[in-house]
């Protein structure tokens, strides 16, 4: 970790309304009525109850606590805890003022220079108040900073040296690779990584049982397996499947999301490896016609499938390389699928790529 920045100061004069009084972009709390998304209404309010990354939390929360908050770099993929965190922490250190000495911005819609020279520069500059013992800085919080153009990171890193006794500035972005080296040596950074599989659990019971939904441990399992680690994916997901239908189970959560269930891609794989070709192309194009299934999602799961065969290393790895081509998850397959490729195609290369793996799988045992 980065070394972090000296004990915090206050100025004497209170802040004039107009600076600190300007309305907060980004994820503000919502009320928690029944309409309420649940990513908001189950936010965490303290930094205990973050669900996971319990290293990252107690350092800020031991580095608040000592009154040594430096600049932070939050990043990493969505869903895992960055602006949580940084919310709490503003919590904690203004309490009831919290609305009045932060200034929240989401920097994908306000990336432009002219937002670092006006709103952010006026924020910054403008006198803070201290509430209680303890003084208080104000905090400027810039949500998906990866988006900001280069000419607003290099004004806003001069903003950042000139006004640190007075501000501390968290930057929140999925890819820190965006940020200009001269904002990130200046951060103190965090890598928030895709949440393990047993805090996503534990959080989704938390609400099921706060909601009193019906949820059998299939489709608890399934809200696991489809989140891959993103916390508010889990939570659309559970909130979506629930106004479908009364009782979630497996089926009703693929069904909502529109993913291919796990024995649709088991039956799929079986048709890929003992079908003809002309079979398996009618058995698979028959089944994505009668369950609207995507074929990226197909090709995604059954490359997954793949890994929990039985087969010769060799020819695992010729699979997989060939599977490479097609795969969505491959930026130059993506370009294919999405527009220089139709699916008839693609489908054909799939089912011509498990071909010659059975004919590899053959030779092999003879």
């Amino acid at each position: 970790m980065a070394e972090t920045s000296s004990p915090m100061e206050v100025d004497a004069a209170a802040p004039p309304p107009t600076a600190l009084g300007k309305l907060n972009k980004g994820k503000a709390p919502v009320s928690d009525g029944k309409s309420a998304p649940w990513v908001e209404k189950y936010r965490p309010q303290s930094l205990a109850d973050v669900a996971a990354h319990r290293d990252i939390v107690d350092t800020i929360d031991r580095l608040t606590s000592e009154n040594r908050l430096p600049h932070l770099l939050l990043y990493g993929p969505p869903g895992t805890g960055k602006t949580s965190t940084i919310l709490a922490v503003a919590r904690k250190l203004y309490g009831s003022q919290y609305q009045n000495m932060i200034l929240e911005l989401n920097a994908s819609d306000d990336r432009g220079i002219d937002v670092v020279r006006q709103q952010i520069q006026d924020f910054a500059s403008a006198r803070s108040l201290s509430f209680g013992a303890r003084p208080s800085v104000k905090l400027v919080l810039l949500d998906e900073a990866d988006a900001m153009t280069k000419d607003a990171q290099f004004a806003l890193r001069r903003v950042i040296e000139k006004h640190t006794k007075s501000t501390r500035f968290a930057l929140i972005c999925n890819n820190v690779n965006k940020i200009i080296p001269a904002l990130q040596s200046r951060c103190t950074r965090f890598r928030f990584a895709p949440l393990d599989a047993a805090h996503v659990r534990e959080r989704l019971q938390h609400v099921i049982q706060s909601e009193g939904l019906d949820v059998d441990g299939s489709g608890l399992t399934s809200l696991v397996r489809l989140s891959n680690g993103d916390m508010r994916k889990a939570l659309n997901i559970l909130q979506s499947t629930h106004m479908a239908s009364q009782h979630i189970d497996e089926e009703a959560v693929y069904l909502c999301t529109g993913n291919p269930m796990p024995k649709d891609i088991e039956q799929i794989t079986y048709w890929l490896l003992n079908e003809t070709f002309s079979d398996g192309f009618r058995y698979i194009s028959d089944i994505k016609v009668r369950k609207g299934l995507a074929l990226v999602d197909i090709i995604r799961e059954v490359t997954m499938f793949v890994f929990k065969i039985e087969m010769p290393s060799d020819v695992r790895v010729k699979l997989i390389n060939d599977l490479a081509d097609i795969d969505c998850i491959q930026i130059n397959c993506w370009y294919r699928l999405s527009f220089a490729s139709n699916d008839k195609l693609q489908l054909g290369a799939l089912i011509a790529t498990f071909t010659n793996a059975r004919s590899a799988l053959v030779s092999a045992v003879c």
